[in-house]
């Protein structure tokens, strides 16, 4: 039996611009797709409902998944008073409704009392797990369950449009694990109005934004029209997912001994001062994530790229 086709090694991040109506697991599975990569994972799943940023990491770019899933995360949504759903957005359930409306003056007076560490319960309808359960699942099966409250960063949360009583646009800046529809519906509650997300778009994740970002159907003009070479000119290099780290150059016998997994002393009069994680690059190709400690570095994850 001949052996399944496992597709090419493509190393980068595409920062994708997902439409509505398409789950995060689908998205990564047609940019699979149109790039045929061996390996793809993707950097903070997306509602179906939401669109925006959806960062997707192909072969050696897996491997730096945690540091943008780790960053913080920048949206802007519409909030809809007056009804509340049991998915707390706008495909749900009608689970309560109210017939006030807060003024312009109101909602900003609230908005404080989202702001910073704060606790906040999680949707029903999530994907997090309640006794081995998908939460999503259990609230499907309308299954009785409880889910704890979590503490969670909102850095900024600013009142953007307030276009008529019924709807505001809200911007948020938060850490990981802040859900924005339980952010909406918890506004909603304190303004006595009830309210959920009608529209939800990601403008943010860790160091990508909107202006790296490539709408799907863009890329299948690509891949249907363009060269290869084209296509590969939307990803970002494995190393954008670390804007926050220090790198480190290192000459090609350091690199070899590297990917070897041995630590590396580091001398010489122009080798710089420092501690802790960094990357190293050799001859402008990431090498390895690593530790330095005492002027020595230690490898953590090698990269294997094709020099």
């Amino acid at each position: 039996m001949a052996r399944q086709r496992k597709g090419t090694p493509i190393h980068g991040w595409l920062i994708l611009d997902k439409p509505p109506g398409m789950n995060s697991t689908k998205a990564v599975t047609k940019v699979k797709r149109l790039f045929d990569a061996a390996k793809a994972g993707h950097a903070g799943t997306l509602d179906p409902l939401a669109t925006g940023i959806l960062p997707i990491a192909l072969g050696e770019a897996t491997k730096t998944v945690p540091f943008v899933f780790e960053g913080s995360k920048a949206y802007r949504f519409t909030l809809r008073f007056g009804i509340e759903t049991n998915t707390d957005d706008a495909e749900g359930k009608v689970v309560a409704t109210s017939d006030e409306r807060p003024t312009r003056g109101e909602i900003e007076a609230c908005l404080p009392r989202f702001t910073g560490e704060i606790e906040q319960v999680p949707p029903r309808f999530s994907a997090l797990k309640v006794e081995g359960a998908r939460a999503y699942d259990l609230a499907r099966d309308e299954e009785a369950f409880e889910l704890e409250p979590r503490r969670v960063v909102i850095d900024r949360l600013t009142l953007i449009d307030h276009p008529d009583p019924d709807h505001c646009v809200l911007e948020a800046e938060c850490g990981k694990g802040t859900y924005v529809r339980a952010l909406a519906r918890d506004i909603g509650r304190a303004l006595g109005s009830f309210g959920h997300v009608e529209a939800l778009r990601r403008t943010r994740v860790g160091p990508f934004g909107e202006d790296q970002a490539i709408p799907l159907d863009r890329l299948q003009e690509l891949a249907q029209s363009a060269s290869t070479e084209a296509l590969l000119q939307m990803l970002q290099p494995v190393e954008a997912a670390l804007g926050g780290i220090p790198s480190l150059s290192l000459s090609t016998s350091d690199a070899a001994r590297l990917r070897q997994g041995q630590s590396v002393l580091l001398r010489g009069r122009d080798t710089p001062i420092m501690s802790g994680t960094v990357y190293a690059t050799s001859r402008g190709m990431i090498v390895a994530l690593g530790e330095v400690e005492k002027g020595t570095l230690s490898p953590r994850r090698i990269f294997n790229l094709p020099g």
